[in-house]
């Protein structure tokens, strides 16, 4: 039973199907995509993708158990969740191992996981439950919610983690726009950002200065910083309109291509087959960011709505970031792509966001069955 509201047969009938087909859709396009790029790294091809299969079927177990709680028993506990998020954060100052300049994982064992993903969740549920309660339409309201659900932002970018500051980011502004805050604030913000940028570039480490320099021009250091943009702008290029065929990727197996089955999974895919695939994957990352948004627009209730904008804005960040970043359009961050790229902490989080918006798209259709 969903505690106080419906029974699993109702709960399956008013499922969104079509979204739980895209959701499965894309983690098997991606996992096949996993397998092919590692057939580059190693002999044995089947640990990558032996162990994103069972973080798959972890986050698929996960997905349904919170689609049996209900969103509306995580929005109550909002602030505790995000209360936790930060604790788990500060904590890897302590107990957290660095990956890649970055101290934002725990190890456990062979199992990594990073608290960012978790604090991704954590944001939009405070967020959606404070903006409802208190539309940020005054400057006091706006200068609370932004310096409550900043304090994750702030943590991460001293780790530093860029990559996981954009994100919440993305998410706190799309939240906090469709909340009502006006946009003369919202516009005195982006401009004070805009001033604040160049003690802001003094602030980022050595490595990260060159990730935006070669974003501009790879070739300043094309063995160095640049080389990733470069192999990976090959690998794209190379996949011309049908691609190369599954496993028959070259930059990838033959080591050109860095982090194939993580940062650069696009590329691998985009290199196997070509435009027309690279297309159908963007189509259904699309369609799928219409199923959550419709879910938002149907539901009456303002938390709900805003946790769809918080998960869509998220989603639709880091595939935008991997696939720019994969033709050299958007600087490298180490974002991975949402339910596509190798990562179990990333997955599992991203399919506990997509249930709560399930929930709320099974919420809506129950409650107006009632109301007949």
């Amino acid at each position: 039973m969903l505690p106080g509201k419906y029974s699993w047969s109702e709960i399956r009938g008013s499922m969104d199907k079509t979204m739980l087909a895209l959701i499965l859709v894309i983690f098997a396009i991606g996992l096949f995509s996993i397998y092919s790029a590692e057939a580059g790294l190693r002999k044995n091809v089947s640990g990558f993708a032996l162990r994103q299969s069972a973080w798959g079927a972890v986050s698929i177990a996960a997905y349904f158990g919170v689609l049996s709680v209900g969103y509306d028993k995580f929005l109550s506990a909002s602030y505790w969740i995000y209360a936790a998020s930060l604790v788990v954060l500060l904590a890897l100052e302590v107990a957290g191992t660095s990956s890649h300049g970055a101290q934002g994982w725990f190890r456990f064992g062979s199992v990594n996981f990073q608290p960012a993903e978790f604090c991704k969740v954590a944001i939009i549920l405070l967020l959606a439950r404070l903006c409802s309660r208190h539309p940020p339409e005054t400057i006091v309201k706006l200068l609370s919610a932004l310096a409550l659900s900043g304090v994750s932002a702030a943590i991460v970018m001293k780790q530093p983690d860029l990559g996981s500051a954009l994100v919440f980011s993305a998410i706190i502004f799309a939240v906090i726009i469709v909340a009502g805050a006006p946009y003369k604030y919202i516009g005195a913000i982006v401009a004070a950002g805009f001033a604040a940028m160049p003690f802001l570039w003094g602030m980022l480490k050595q490595y990260q200065k060159m990730r935006l320099v070669v974003f501009l021009d790879p070739y300043v250091d094309p063995q160095g910083a640049g080389y990733n943009v470069i192999q990976s702008r090959i690998a794209v290029g190379s996949g011309g309109m049908w691609g190369k065929g599954f496993m028959h990727g070259t930059q990838g197996r033959l080591h050109f291509l860095p982090e194939p089955h993580t940062d650069f999974i696009f590329s691998v895919f985009a290199e196997e087959f070509g435009f027309i695939g690279g297309v159908i994957v963007i189509a259904l990352f699309a369609m799928l960011f219409w199923r959550i948004l419709r879910a938002g627009m149907r539901t009456k209730e303002m938390s709900a709505k805003l946790i769809c904008v918080g998960v869509s804005a998220w989603l639709w960040f880091q595939v935008m970031e991997s696939i720019a970043m994969s033709m050299g359009l958007a600087p490298i961050t180490g974002l991975p792509m949402p339910l596509f790229s190798y990562g179990g902490s990333s997955l599992l989080m991203e399919f506990v966001a997509l249930a709560l918006v399930q929930s709320i798209a099974v919420s809506q259709v129950r409650d107006k069955i009632q109301q007949v």
